[in-house]
């Protein structure tokens, strides 16, 4: 399809950078004090764009701009993740009292390109659009991970976040350089019949480029070795960016992996039955190692932790852990596992974050101490952070459960070779209720009980509402969400 073909399909992209345009000019006109409204247009603008995505569910999957990018089922899925994980986070921004001191609007209007560039990276089928696509995603979380300019911490986070970012992009493009210099061609699927016709000899090769890679892929997942950079980026950021960190890039950032691994390292059928490998490399094995120390690692070190915010950054690197169980299982299932955990994810983990704003704000401190008595102070918000951390432990009925039930359920289904996944999977699960449960602990059972009620303000406790009801719901009927998921299990595919 040539480029101007391809625009008309491109409707939800174009408009969103219409909406980035506009924001950064209405910014130019308004006070400080207004720019809450730049957060109004790019949330009208996202809202428009998610109508353009199901508007064009009915296209059946295209290749778009001379095969560089895709629109299928799979990758409007994603989007709306992000949409729905950037609405969420506007809306929290508003009321997030670390950014009292700032304009918002350049704030805003980041935050859309970052959009953009997620987009983008969730529909890639050539390393080129790839690399460009994670690279404008990683500039803009730099900036708004230090946007906070007159706070040392978050000045730190910003600089780390480009150290580490850097060396993992140079590392990963190397590692592109190789399987390029292989295959001849930055198309997934003439990469894939290149390396489907490679002699023996060039495996070495292979193996050393797909490791590279997945250096800059773990590196968007906060998958270990890869991670080093979350806690303090986590924790110097400001909250609300934190919570948008750990949902939105780590959807696009699967999404990216599947599309990737799947359709490049398979048979070239996406998601057939029974896709088989086209090499003898032990990826399958490596990326089940990984996903165990993963999720290991961040569970042992969330319970040293004495700060909430840094506490929860330590578990979403365990959360990706858990994800990343199903991606060595070469199925429909294995996919359809993590889209499932991708969008409960997007609630309970967003939800806990929220919290963490709301009792920052009333005590401007984020350790375990602020939240003793909680529950008692604060009841609603003492109660719901309760259903997320349920939620996060995966424990039933909460839409966590439902989550790591469909991955354990995948692994079980694969065989007698996935079971060490299964076990590991669970006895973390385990670990994981210590550090959960320690804060339900604090917030009820620690400080003194106060016989003043305090309600959260309108607009948090609304935030709350919203991202609890799915987080409880979800996990007692999730049928209509299996439907949703089995429907978006469309890979636009190409034989060559």
């Amino acid at each position: 399809m040539t480029n101007l073909q391809s625009l008309e399909f491109f409707v939800p992209e174009i408009i969103l950078v219409i909406i980035v345009i506009a924001a950064l000019i209405t910014d130019l006109f308004l006070k400080k004090s207004k720019t809450d409204l730049i957060g109004w247009v790019l949330g009208i603008g996202l809202i428009v764009v998610a109508l353009s995505i199901i508007n064009l569910r009915h296209v059946p999957p295209t290749t778009l701009f001379s095969d560089m990018i895709v629109i299928d089922p799979f990758s409007s899925f994603i989007k709306i993740v992000i949409i729905l994980s950037t609405l969420l986070v506007i809306v929290a921004s508003w009321n997030n009292h670390e950014l009292n001191d700032y304009r918002k609007g350049e704030y805003f209007t980041i935050m859309g390109i970052m959009v953009i560039g997620l987009f983008l990276m969730s529909s890639s089928v050539d390393i080129i659009m790839l690399y460009i696509s994670i690279e404008v995603v990683s500039i803009m979380s730099f900036v708004l991970a230090a946007y906070l300019k007159l706070d040392t911490r978050s000045n730190e986070a910003g600089l780390k976040y480009v150290i580490y970012g850097a060396f993992s992009s140079g590392v990963m493009l190397f590692g592109l350089s190789i399987v390029y210099g292989l295959a001849g061609s930055t198309n997934y699927f003439v990469i894939q019949e290149s390396i489907a016709a490679l002699d023996s000899p060039a495996n070495p090769a292979l193996v050393m480029g797909m490791l590279m890679i997945f250096a800059g892929f773990g590196y968007k997942i906060s998958a270990v070795p890869f991670h080093f950079w979350t806690p303090d980026v986590y924790e110097g950021s400001p909250t609300t960016i934190t919570a948008y960190l750990s949902v939105a890039p780590k959807a696009a950032g699967f999404a990216m992996i599947i599309r990737f691994f799947h359709q490049v390292f398979s048979d070239g059928h996406a998601l057939s039955s029974n896709m088989i490998g086209i090499t003898d490399i032990p990826w399958p094995e490596i990326i089940g190692v990984l996903a165990v120390v993963t999720m290991t690692m961040g569970n042992l070190v969330a319970i040293q932790q004495e700060s909430i915010k840094r506490m929860l950054a330590y578990s979403s690197i365990a959360h990706a852990g858990y994800m990343m169980l199903a991606l060595p299982v070469i199925s429909i299932d294995a996919i359809e596992a993590i889209m499932i955990y991708l969008f409960v994810y997007l609630f309970m983990n967003l939800g806990a974050f929220f919290i963490v704003i709301t009792v920052k704000n009333k005590t401007g401190g984020e350790t375990f101490d602020d939240y003793k008595g909680l529950g008692w102070e604060m009841p609603f918000v003492g109660c719901v952070m309760t259903l997320f951390m349920l939620s996060l432990t995966g424990l039933p009925p909460t839409a966590g459960f439902v989550g790591k039930f469909y991955i354990f359920k995948t692994l079980v289904g694969a065989g007698n070779s996935y079971y060490w996944l299964v076990i590991a999977g669970g006895l973390n699960s385990v670990v994981s209720l210590y550090y959960y449960f320690h804060v339900v602990k604090v917030m009820f059972f620690d400080g003194k009980r106060s016989d003043k009620v305090i309600q959260p303000p309108v607009t948090m406790f609304g935030l709350l509402v919203v991202t609890a009801v799915p987080s409880l719901l979800l996990g007692l009927y999730w049928n209509p969400l299996i439907s949703w998921v089995k429907e978006s299990l469309v890979f636009y595919t190409q034989t060559l």
